[in-house]
């Protein structure tokens, strides 16, 4: 089973060096690339006061994070949450090293020892889109992926949006909804019946009208080039 957390967080300030904390964790799993409803969501006290320009984006106060637990009281939780998983993050390196710094305060491994893979899709999206704006504001807007309910940033919410970009940068799949894990057997191809998840495409096989088709192109091509078509290293693969 291939877990894949997409993560986001939200904190005090822009530099965890500065003593800057996490204020919210919101993760949501996808497995076999399809969401299961298992989020992860936690508000945490930091013990100080945001900077005035991360509270215009997050929008929260001192007063209601109080009333949370703090990061060490959540932290066997999310450990177990996110082991072995592969990570989705957008901007990887700003939430691993606020994890970091978290862990080191509580004398823990660093955040990458816990999980399987970080996943980074700034860098995805960068590769796609070069010299284009890449935050989650505009990919969303590349993909046609609403963000009308999004007045502030938050961790939860910010992590379910990048759970869709993330999977239309990876297959072009622009949304998905949350599912029963039920499978169906496809028809025998070769004699093997094939297992498949809902949410996956299914694979038609060519019927003998479409081989015979093909095979006639691939001779066409030979013969118009006057040697053996590429594709005939292949038919028997």
């Amino acid at each position: 089973m291939h877990r894949q957390i997409i993560l986001d967080t939200e904190t005090t300030g822009l530099n965890a060096k500065l003593g800057n904390r996490i204020i919210e964790i919101g993760c949501v799993e996808l497995v076999q690339r399809k969401l299961t409803g298992n989020n992860f969501h936690r508000y945490i006290n930091p013990e100080r006061d945001s900077e005035e320009g991360a509270l215009a984006v997050h929008g929260l106060t001192r007063s209601f994070l109080d009333g949370h637990p703090k990061f060490v009281d959540i932290v066997d939780d999310f450990i177990a949450y996110v082991k072995g998983a592969e990570i989705v993050i957008h901007n990887a390196p700003f939430d691993v090293g606020f994890f970091d710094e978290e862990f080191a305060r509580l004398k823990l491994e660093k955040f990458e020892t816990h999980v399987g893979l970080i996943t980074d899709t700034l860098v995805q999206a960068k590769q796609m889109f070069p010299g284009k704006k890449n935050n989650l504001n505009a990919l969303c807007s590349r993909f046609d992926i609403s963000t009308q309910h999004r007045k502030f940033h938050g961790a939860l919410l910010d992590a379910e949006l990048l759970a869709e970009v993330f999977l239309a940068l990876s297959r072009g799949q622009h949304s998905f909804a949350i599912e029963s894990e039920e499978t169906i057997i496809d028809k025998q191809v070769n004699g093997v019946e094939t297992i498949l998840s809902l949410s996956d495409a299914h694979v038609f096989a060519a019927d003998s009208f479409e081989l015979d088709a093909h095979e006639k192109t691939i001779k066409e091509i030979g013969t118009e080039i006057k040697g053996v078509a590429i594709w005939d290293g292949y038919k028997n693969i």
